[in-house]
């Protein structure tokens, strides 16, 4: 006779193969691993679950769903085939389990920082071929059992089975890494300007179009940029990419910023069919004094000013990249920046919420925005006092102070 315990393993059995065969036949592939996480995390106990999938091309394992480790997940952890837990596991293509962890034993920082002691870890293979790799952590000492073992790795079968899943998220990752690229690492330093900037890719739709750039012209003056294409995933980061390079070309031909988003209305019309651009350009004099500005579809920056409340700023918001320039005529306005002034330009994706209506986060913005502050400190207040740990778009902050004492340019 079968003990208690075998039976009680074998029900759990079926009862996770009931869950993920109705997973996999009505959730779409954004929402099923989510929905396979949270069921091994309840069903085995554990504190932590991690999906890293295969990067075949540069055989790395990169970190792409994730249940109290999300934070893997937000910086694209990637790690090589070989090398610690995962590469281990998908290096062997075997299970792997590990009673108490020592640092020598993984890569991944985050596992010690989140207290993991225990890892379970076993590989996600679909036609013989290596997905990725399924791993589970426990805070606490444990050893995993044979029924662990082949509850997991059922789990990560029929992951892998679902090819859309695989195709998915690397075609996230590499959106990601695209968009990425293209976004400044490091802002320049320019005399009388003080600039700090902020960028979260959306959890919910994946990686889009959202960037934002600094650069400086023959002319002295300095453009800055913040836009956002239409669209979500790998096309829409594309699209991204030739229209930023476009907009510079263009900047450097134009003394207006109006003029520059009217050549770019026709650049996209003619090579980007059916896509649309949000686009705020804006011109800082070489003296820091004013800034020229027009807006194709986008939200006005916030404008800071010293002993006037932080508001946005008046001025026109014109259709968005992509429509037929012949219809209407781009708009430029002069601005007054003193010194101390500050300038906060963003993306939808920074305000919008589903639960409640724009307003609210507009008004949350503009409360933290205050002229005579370092940039850096304006965006940590604006990050602080909006919540972005989970954005359902792209979040894209660029904020630029004009010193209080302005050096030669």
């Amino acid at each position: 006779m079968a003990s208690v315990e075998a039976m009680a393993a074998d029900e759990r059995l079926r009862r996770l193969e009931a869950v993920t065969d109705a997973a996999l036949g009505h959730l779409d592939a954004a929402d099923l691993l989510d929905e396979l996480l949270g069921r091994v995390r309840d069903l085995l106990e554990v504190d932590t679950v991690a999906v890293l999938l295969l990067d075949v091309r540069a055989q790395q394992l990169v970190a792409t769903a994730a249940k109290g480790l999300e934070e893997e997940v937000r910086r694209g952890f990637r790690l090589a085939v070989g090398r610690g837990f995962a590469g281990r596991v998908a290096a062997s293509r075997q299970p792997v389990a590990l009673h108490d962890i020592r640092p020598g034993d993984v890569v991944n920082p985050l596992l010690l920082e989140a207290g993991v002691r225990s890892l379970l870890g076993v590989p996600m293979l679909a036609g013989g071929e290596l997905v990725g790799v399924l791993h589970v952590g426990s805070r606490t000492l444990r050893e995993f059992t044979d029924d662990d073992v082949q509850l997991l790795q059922l789990v990560a079968d029929r992951a892998a089975a679902a090819g859309e899943i695989r195709a998915h998220r690397l075609d996230q990752t590499a959106a990601l890494a695209l968009q990425r690229s293209l976004l400044p690492a490091t802002l320049p330093v320019l005399p009388g300007l003080d600039l700090a900037a902020r960028f979260v890719p959306g959890h919910e739709f994946g990686v889009g179009g959202d960037w934002f750039d600094v650069f400086t012209l023959p002319s002295g003056w300095v453009g800055v940029v913040v836009g956002d294409v239409s669209g979500h995933g790998l096309q829409a980061a594309v699209v991204m990419g030739r229209i930023r390079s476009a907009l510079r070309a263009y900047a450097l031909i134009c003394d207006d910023p109006a003029e520059a988003l009217s050549m770019l209305d026709r650049k996209v019309r003619h090579f980007e069919a059916a896509s649309l651009a949000t686009v705020l350009y804006a011109m800082i004099a070489p003296d820091r004094g004013r800034v020229l500005l027009s807006l194709a579809g986008h939200f006005p920056p916030v404008i800071a000013e010293p002993g006037r409340p932080a508001a946005l700023a008046e001025a026109p918001v014109d259709p968005p990249v992509g429509i037929d320039p012949a219809r209407f005529r781009r708009r430029s306005t002069t601005l007054p920046w003193p010194a101390d002034a500050v300038l906060a330009g963003f993306t939808d994706g920074l305000i919008e919420r589903r639960d409640r209506i724009i307003d609210v986060g507009i008004a949350a913005l503009i409360a933290a925005v205050r002229a005579g502050v370092r940039a850096e400190q304006v965006c940590t207040d604006v990050m602080t006092a909006i919540d972005v740990e989970n954005p359902v778009d792209d979040v894209a902050l660029l904020v630029v102070r004009r010193d209080a004492v302005t050096r030669s340019v």
